[in-house]
């Protein structure tokens, strides 16, 4: 079910272009609306609430909104996988993800310090499309030993199976707060 006040302002201010592309920079991922993004959280943790959580994780950088607020609201670290290596990092976990709105593949990196095997990771993110930042993700945290208990998506995008993919590498628990069914022609269908 999708959260309605998202639902509301992805039919109001939402845009689509061609090739599956949802723009949503109005109120998620350039200009962001606080208000909206407490809502998200709110409603991330209600659909989490059993899982054994110690650490919020997601990939800079429009996921860095969401993931804070969440992570504030449980009163949890923090991790943000960054797409370019800092020469301060030194010992790190890597991975290869591939960007779909960029056409390109990029590396991300977790310093070892802050994912280990103690951690039961609930990772968050503003889309998910065909799941690449979430199998990212996914290998950091088998590279660590962590544990992921779940996954919640702002906006998933199904015609783009992301979710398949994600199941498929292992995912048990994934959440998405509005989930579009078609942006074909142009037009905005969000599953009811």
């Amino acid at each position: 079910m999708a959260l309605k006040p998202l639902r509301d302002r992805i039919l109001k201010d939402g845009r689509c272009f061609e090739g599956g592309i949802l723009k949503v920079d109005r109120f998620i991922n350039h200009q962001m609306d606080p208000y909206l993004m407490k809502q998200c959280a709110v409603e991330l943790i209600r659909r989490f609430a059993g899982a054994p959580v110690n650490k919020i994780l997601t990939v800079e950088a429009s996921g860095i909104a969401p993931a804070i607020m969440l992570g504030y609201l449980m009163e949890l670290p923090v991790v943000f996988a960054k797409k370019k290596k800092p020469s301060t990092m030194g010992d790190m976990y890597v991975s290869t993800v591939t960007s779909f709105t960029k056409h390109r593949d990029y590396t991300i990196v977790i310093s070892k310090e802050y994912l280990t095997a103690e951690d039961h990771v609930l990772f968050v993110d503003d889309f998910l499309a065909f799941g690449n930042a979430g199998r990212g993700i996914i290998d950091l945290c088998r590279q660590a030993g962590a544990t992921i208990e779940g996954m919640g998506f702002i906006i998933e995008k199904a015609f783009q199976h992301g979710r398949e993919a994600l199941v498929a590498e292992g995912v048990k628990c994934i959440e998405s707060l509005a989930i579009i069914e078609s942006l074909e022609n142009n037009v905005i269908k969000l599953k009811e």
